[in-house]
């Protein structure tokens, strides 16, 4: 049996271009080149249908290590808690004060794109300390 190799993360959201690009700051990863025949992204967008213009949008690790993001336009706004979200390791290496200081400035970092810092969740016998926050549609994840 093969092994699988990649793995794909997709979104649900109203606006996949915006929240795409707030990923992409976040995690620094890049929007892919247009599609062959197109010398930029609104380009080959205005040649979909009407219907299908800006329903998805993706997002790369530029070093091919990391999951590729796909972001997908649902009619339903957001009303519940995330299934599943995204852990962005920023402590790693990094313990007490140190690891307290670098998720805080990287929490400063995001809120200045748009994220809302939620809580800060304190370690216990179980777990490190974390910052709970929500990107730019209000989906959660964390800072740990």
């Amino acid at each position: 049996m093969a092994s699988i190799r990649q793995v794909q993360i997709t979104f649900d959201c109203a606006e996949p271009e915006r929240v795409a690009r707030f990923w992409c700051e976040v995690l620094g990863y890049v929007v892919p080149p247009p599609p062959e025949g197109f010398a930029t992204w609104d380009d080959a967008t205005r040649s979909l249908p009407p219907e299908q213009q800006d329903s998805s949008f993706v997002c790369l690790d530029p070093s091919g290590v990391g999951p590729r993001l796909y972001f997908q336009r649902v009619p339903e706004a957001k009303v519940v808690k995330n299934r599943v979200h995204l852990d962005v390791r920023v402590g790693t290496g990094l313990v007490g004060d140190e690891r307290l200081a670098a998720l805080e400035a990287e929490c400063t970092r995001l809120v200045a794109l748009g994220a809302v810092r939620v809580r800060l969740l304190l370690a216990d016998d179980d777990n490190e300390s974390c910052i709970v926050m929500q990107d730019i549609e209000g989906n959660e994840f964390c800072l740990d």
